[in-house]
């Protein structure tokens, strides 16, 4: 999936093109400049296309200096890792020098730009927009992401220039593990101690510099492709922002992947980042295993702090709680190859199908001992129910007579009657309710 980043000066308005786009509120709009401290992550959909869209904000600092620095170093990874850069400026205040410099990055970058002139509420501001001509990234494209002005044919571009985005060529069928975390969590250390060692057995498909990176794992019985996010393609001296940077190559990899492998680091615990990364993961539909690395750190490993911790993580990741959680060591490498195996049931447990009549079989009778709540003095009957074939993860559908009344703890009862009486560990599952 095609990837877009939105980058320029604070207070130009970033956030609420990107509220507009994903259609949500999830950034934070102020006047206040710097206002954005957070990443923000979002899918856009358009004449049937999506694409992700990433708001790269600014950050608050006390020094001009400073700020011009961290703004070079968010331009510099939005252009690394993205497909297209909307660039953002400010009508009301026209050009600055502080667009010019990042424009001058922009123009080394070979990727696609569009300057899009924001907080043009009136036709007649449109004249005020050929200055941005100066900046020699082409014609700009006036909006106004208040009202919305504008942006239809932003986007009518936008699908213009990703139309060419180069798609991976892998084979089909075959699962793809995406390894990822926060910066020194040990993704570069676990990597290198599957693929490490015998190098022949390894093969690399290579995308542009801005692509994930496939690299196919075929020996010891397993056969998957393990999608980049650390250590095989390390880009020389990396001086960004790296909790930016690793949360813009995580959302690459785990759109590109079947089962996401989420390092955390056990000498520090389960932290904010991971926390927004397991969030992308749940987003996307993706399976998951969860790797406590550098387990060898830990002093005392006693079953009482092992069950500490993973109480802990499972409570940080509720509600969805039903997935793996592994102790190693990428540097001792213990319990690595008990990783992959994981990673494979996963795999198989998000192929799963269960028959329609053992289906009907099981969770009808619990169904009927502990019916949906009555609402209004209506009761609701369920009486059938059947797994969707042909869907990406394991999706059931239970016919009812009255489905606009059952609640979401229902439908979370049904989705754990089902983790109990089926193998789907670590793979999300959709429930749905219908009219019969």
């Amino acid at each position: 999936m095609a990837l877009v980043a939105i980058v320029g000066r604070p207070n130009v308005g970033k956030s609420t093109l990107f509220n507009r786009l994903t259609k949500s509120r999830k950034a934070i709009v102020s006047e206040t400049a710097g206002t954005t401290r957070d990443r923000q992550y979002g899918k856009c959909e358009w004449n049937g296309r999506e694409f992700s869209v990433v708001d790269t904000g600014g950050w608050v600092v006390k020094s001009d200096d400073v700020f011009e620095e961290e703004i070079r170093k968010q331009v510099v990874i939005a252009t690394e890792e993205a497909d297209l850069v909307l660039f953002v400026v400010d009508i009301a205040t026209g050009l600055t020098d502080w667009d010019e410099d990042v424009a001058l990055i922009l123009r080394r970058a070979k990727l696609p730009v569009l300057v899009v002139v924001n907080k043009a509420d009136d036709f007649d501001q449109y004249y005020e927009a050929a200055e941005f001509y100066k900046l020699g990234l082409g014609d700009p494209i006036c909006i106004s992401a208040a009202t919305g002005s504008g942006t239809g044919d932003l986007l009518d571009v936008v699908l213009e220039k990703l139309k060419d985005a180069k798609e991976d060529e892998v084979e089909e069928g075959i699962p793809r593990f995406a390894v990822v975390g926060r910066p020194n969590a040990g993704k570069s250390s676990l990597i290198n101690a599957f693929i490490g060692e015998e190098r022949h057995i390894v093969t690399d498909i290579a995308g542009t510099t801005r692509d994930s990176i496939y690299t196919r794992y075929d020996k010891f019985g397993f056969d998957f492709y393990l999608v980049d996010t650390a250590g095989i393609r390390r880009k020389n001296k990396v001086t960004e922002d790296l909790e930016f940077y690793s949360v813009m190559r995580s959302i690459r990899a785990i759109e590109n992947s079947d089962v996401c492998i989420l390092m955390i680091d056990a000498t520090r615990g389960i932290e904010a980042q991971d926390m927004n990364i397991f969030q992308l993961i749940q987003r996307n539909n993706k399976s998951l295993v969860v790797v406590v690395n550098k387990w060898d750190l830990v002093e005392n490993k006693d079953q009482v702090v092992v069950k500490t911790f993973e109480d802990a993580i499972r409570e940080r990741m509720a509600p969805f709680t039903d997935f793996p959680i592994i102790f190693a060591s990428a540097l001792t490498k213990q319990r690595i190859f008990r990783v992959l195996e994981t990673a494979k049931q996963v795999y198989l447990n998000r192929t799963a199908r269960v028959g329609t009549s053992k289906l009907n079989e099981i969770m009808l009778p619990l169904i009927e001992a502990y019916p949906p709540p009555s609402v209004k003095g209506k009761y609701i009957k369920i009486k059938y129910c059947m797994q969707v074939p042909d869907t990406q993860i394991p999706t059931f559908v239970f016919y009812a007579n009255l489905p606009q009344y059952v609640k979401e703890p229902y439908r979370r009862f049904l989705e754990n009657k089902i983790r109990e009486n089926w193998q789907m560990t670590g793979c999300p599952i959709n429930v749905f309710i219908r009219q019969k």
